[in-house]
């Protein structure tokens, strides 16, 4: 694995303080934009309990008459369902397209449970990245592909179209790999990382960089990298749970994918600006059916509202 760099590239600050903008300029404006119908509200979610005990906050919306199998949504690290899928009209733009949903917030995230295993400091001369056991036990994407394949019994269903957006495409690809109820794949957010770091690309998103500050006591304390100061803030301002997100970045996937085993259409999605995303050609091309699409003048964080995003997505789930 290539090491990781000492400096997070300035760019994802920005890209952080921009989201944060932009989410709170949303939370100002709700009140008048949800009864302008200028972005979808979701409404309450159901509960179910995986194997190992944790809450998950789903909704499946079977309204749409049968034909094409229900959409499984996975959203990214450190928001949740209504931010991903929900606020830039997603799940509405589907059940316009006349397709059946399943949304669900991934454990720590959301509504969902949220494990108390918290990680550590890391001790005296220990990496700050070393593994934290207990945590890694409890989070992690293969736990959250178990969740997903879970809930996928329990509401039986026997096939389904899968869209994970980047810490969910590392689920969704995982997920695509062993279950064979997936009939099409899109995964966004993700390239080269992918096959280079076997998981969510941990050169752009250091949980070295990351961690301390989402667990200080002080975010204004001497030493803490912008870019992880930067997330403590979009994560506060989020109501995101920081210790559990914390726990996910230390037991983030780095084992790899069995991509040869990932024989459906598959769809690599990505912001042309996304530094998350780098040279999606290498995932794609790796793929046995993989094939590429570039959102112009979209970033990572940016990505989901672009207006081709949605129309990339229902197109390619159309086949």
């Amino acid at each position: 694995m290539p090491p990781r760099p000492a400096r997070a590239p300035s760019g994802l600050v920005y890209d952080v303080h921009r989201a944060q903008d932009e989410r709170f300029a949303r939370h100002t404006r709700a009140p008048e934009a949800e009864a302008a119908g200028a972005w979808e509200t979701l409404g309450p979610m159901e509960r179910f309990t995986t194997s190992d005990g944790v809450a998950i906050a789903y909704d499946y919306d079977d309204s749409a008459p049968d034909g094409l199998p229900p959409v499984v949504l996975l959203h990214g690290f450190g928001v949740d369902s209504q931010i991903n899928w929900g606020t830039p009209g997603i799940v509405d733009g589907l059940a316009d397209a006349d397709r059946k949903t399943v949304i669900l917030d991934a454990r720590g995230h959301g509504e969902s449970g949220k494990p108390a295993d918290a990680p550590r400091e890391p001790a005296a001369g220990e990496p700050a990245d070393a593994p934290n056991e207990p945590a890694a036990g409890i989070y992690g994407e293969p736990r959250m592909a178990l969740d997903v394949r879970e809930l996928v019994d329990e509401l039986g269903v026997e096939s389904y179209d899968l869209v994970g957006y980047s810490m969910g495409a590392i689920t969704a690809l995982l997920i695509a790999a062993a279950d064979p109820r997936v009939r099409r794949l899109v995964v966004g957010g993700v390239g080269a990382g992918v096959i280079e770091v076997g998981g969510l690309d941990t050169r752009e998103l250091p949980p070295e960089l990351i961690v301390p500050a989402l667990l200080a006591d002080d975010p204004t304390a001497a030493g803490l990298h912008p870019l992880g100061v930067a997330w403590r803030s979009f994560l506060d301002t989020a109501g995101a749970d920081r210790v559990a997100l914390a726990a996910q970045l230390q037991a983030a996937h780095k084992g790899g994918v069995d991509l040869n085993a990932i024989t459906v259409p598959t769809m690599v999605l990505v912001g042309d600006s996304d530094n998350l995303a780098r040279n999606p050609e290498l995932l794609a091309d790796a793929l046995p059916d993989g094939r590429v699409y570039r959102l112009p003048a979209a970033d990572h964080l940016g990505a989901p509202s672009h207006p081709r995003f949605l129309t990339a997505i229902s197109d390619f789930l159309a086949g």
